[in-house]
C-alpha cells in the first residue's frame, strides 16, 4: 500500500487526461490499461438537527423510510454514472456496499463501489454518495429547510496503475 495522499498533493500527471492539444474534451482510451480489480470508497454528509436525525433513524418522517430508499438510490446512481458524467467510461459493477449512519445531527453516508475493469470507479462511489445525500435532503427537507449536504469525497481507492491511496 501506498502512502496516504494529501487533499492538496498534487497529481504526479503533467497534462490533463480527458483535454486534446486543441483544447477539446474527449473520452479517455483505456484499451492500453490491464483489466485488474478495482474498488473505491466515498463518503457524503447530511446535516440536520438532531431531532431530524432521530426521526430518519426510527423511520417517522412525512415521506417514509429515509435509510432505505437513499440505499437504493445510490445503488442506482453507481449504476448510471456514465449516463451523467459525460466523459466517463460504463463499467461493469460487481458490487455496491452503502452504509448510511446517523449520530447528533449528521447522516453520514459511505459508497463502496467494486469492479473488475480497465478503469477505476472513483466517479461511481462519488456519485452514488452524492445522490444518496440528495436523497436523504429530499426525504427530510418538509421538516429542516435548512438541512445542508457537505463533505462529498473520495475516502480511498484500491488498484490500477496508480495503486492504492487513502485519505481516511
Amino acid at each position: 500500500m501506498t502512502e496516504p495522499a494529501t487533499p492538496s498533493e498534487p497529481s504526479d500527471q503533467t497534462t490533463l487526461s480527458h483535454v486534446r492539444a486543441d483544447g477539446s474534451a474527449h473520452m479517455v482510451d483505456v484499451s492500453d490499461k490491464a483489466v485488474t480489480d478495482r474498488s473505491a470508497t466515498a463518503t457524503a454528509t447530511v446535516v440536520t438537527r438532531p431531532d431530524v436525525v432521530a426521526r430518519i433513524l426510527d423511520g417517522s418522517l412525512p415521506k417514509g423510510e429515509v435509510i432505505g430508499t437513499a440505499r437504493i438510490a445510490a445503488i442506482m446512481a453507481v449504476k448510471k454514472t456514465s449516463d451523467l458524467i459525460p466523459l466517463c467510461h460504463p463499467l461493469p459493477i460487481a458490487g455496491v456496499q452503502v452504509d448510511i449512519t446517523g449520530t447528533d445531527d449528521r447522516v453520514l453516508i459511505e459508497v463502496a463501489v467494486r469492479t473488475t475493469s480497465r478503469t477505476g470507479v472513483e466517479m461511481e462511489a462519488l456519485t452514488g454518495a452524492s445522490v444518496a445525500a440528495l436523497t436523504v435532503y429530499d426525504m427530510v427537507k418538509a421538516v429542516d429547510r435548512a438541512a445542508s449536504i457537505t463533505d462529498i469525497r473520495v475516502l480511498e481507492k484500491h488498484g490500477g496503475r496508480t495503486g492504492d491511496w487513502s485519505n481516511r
